[in-house]
């Protein structure tokens, strides 16, 4: 059984945010979280918190007496979310466009599969 947890319009670009999850796909959930907690980047809480979620949400889906010891982040990615245009003024009487990008977050977890 697998549990999905989503983070929708963060603001930071997708690029920043894509290198923080992209240390964790595939890995499992303690292994992930102990990288979370050590990486030094300014979305790491945020992929961690809703990490956590996602086990939260597997906890509650499987019972209470469920084992999360044996969890991976099965799929993991970042999409763009909107993007919010403003404008810089510059020298003769022109304008500059700041694009203010946000994103998406999916991250889905799923027990380890067993070769029995």
């Amino acid at each position: 059984m697998e549990a999905i947890a989503k983070l929708n319009n963060y603001p930071t670009s997708p690029r920043k945010m894509r290198y923080v999850v992209d240390t964790i796909r595939g890995k499992e959930v303690i292994k992930a979280l102990y990288l979370l907690k050590n990486l030094n980047k300014a979305t790491a809480p945020v992929v961690e918190k809703l990490l956590l979620s996602a086990v939260n949400n597997w906890e509650q889906k499987n019972g209470a007496n469920a084992d999360s010891a044996e969890l991976i982040v099965k799929t993991i990615y970042v999409n763009g979310g909107r993007t919010i245009k403003r404008f810089l003024p510059a020298p003769q009487g022109r304008a500059y466009r700041i694009r203010k990008r946000s994103n998406h977050i999916t991250l889905i977890i799923d027990e380890k599969k067993t070769n029995s």
